[in-house]
């Protein structure tokens, strides 16, 4: 938060590193815009996936950073040629899945290049 423009990732290598750091998730990197009125570009890469070594620590639960958006499903921007840069600017963050390497190229050549920040929730790729 203390460099808006730089492009900052943050690897939670296992899902219980995530849940150590829930707190700060919650209070500072949601709801920076709304309730500090700070822009954040953080991109948090998480696991995904039971991969043998138990819930706690094989996955971040994406469901977390979904059911923390605000996005509105009744208030529709009004559609022009900067729909889709207003839609992104109203929600509190983006929640990504990439599938490839060149998904995940793409999420952070997009953070780079909006005109303001969201901190990205990224599952590993």
């Amino acid at each position: 938060m203390a460099s808006p423009n730089a492009l900052v990732l943050w690897e939670a290598q296992f899902g219980d590193f995530h849940n150590t750091a829930q707190c700060i998730i919650d209070q500072f990197i949601s709801s920076g815009q709304a309730k500090w009125v700070r822009h954040n570009g953080i991109v948090l890469l998480l696991p995904h996936g039971m991969e043998g070594m138990g819930p706690e620590h094989s996955s971040a639960r994406p469901e977390r950073f979904l059911q923390m958006s605000n996005d509105d499903c009744d208030a529709y921007p009004e559609y022009n040629q900067d729909y889709e840069v207003t839609q992104l600017y109203d929600c509190n963050w983006i929640v990504v899945n990439c599938s490839t390497p060149a998904n995940y190229f793409h999420v952070l050549r997009r953070q780079i290049l909006l005109p303001f920040r969201k901190p990205v929730q990224s599952s590993s790729v």
